[in-house]
């Protein structure tokens, strides 16, 4: 699993340029002898990348050695929120930055 996991790190959504373990969007990684289903969600219905990074996770979990078929789930619940940021993501995107009072 950490190899699948690690594999999902070089996926980013390219409206953030941040990786897409690190925005939350990955609900699941089941692992079926080879075969591997990875469920993820978006941050929006009507992300313009989805499809580009369906294909990324497709594509990234193919390349990891022993892997057989891949199935890629995307789902909307639950809904995908910025709670789901890892503190490196939400350093990234300056949203835990300290706020300067005038």
């Amino acid at each position: 699993m950490p190899a699948l996991k690690a594999a999902l790190t070089e996926v980013h959504d390219p409206e953030f340029g941040v990786n897409i373990v690190d925005l939350g969007l990955i609900y699941d990684i089941a692992i079926c002898g080879q075969d591997v289903i990875v469920t993820l969600t978006l941050t929006s219905m009507y992300c313009p990348a989805g499809n580009v990074i369906m294909d990324g996770v497709r594509s990234a979990i193919e390349r990891v050695p022993g892997v057989g078929r891949v199935t890629v789930n995307l789902v909307w619940e639950p809904v995908w929120t910025p709670d789901r940021l890892s503190p490196a993501a939400r350093e990234h995107l300056g949203w835990d930055a300290p706020r300067i009072e005038a």
